[in-house]
């Protein structure tokens, strides 16, 4: 990301739009919400909140879910 934001900053306007459009865009082509966060130096509910204001459709979780094994034994 070219324009870094200070951690904790308040976020508004253009720059919020901006910043909406450019998470949406790395995480509509394969970035994790955590990457993300990384990326930004924002939180991860900072992040997944962008994201559902700009309409964004969260993916699934990832990784080994707890219980299946379990169930199907």
């Amino acid at each position: 990301m070219a324009e870094t934001l200070k951690k904790g900053s308040r976020v508004t306007g253009a720059a919020r739009d901006k910043l909406a459009a450019d998470l949406k865009k790395k995480y509509d082509s394969g970035a994790s919400i955590r990457a993300l966060a990384e990326e930004t130096g924002r939180s991860y509910g900072f992040v997944h909140r962008m994201l559902t204001e700009s309409g964004v459709v969260l993916r699934g979780r990832g990784g080994a879910t707890r219980g299946k094994k379990a169930a199907s034994v």
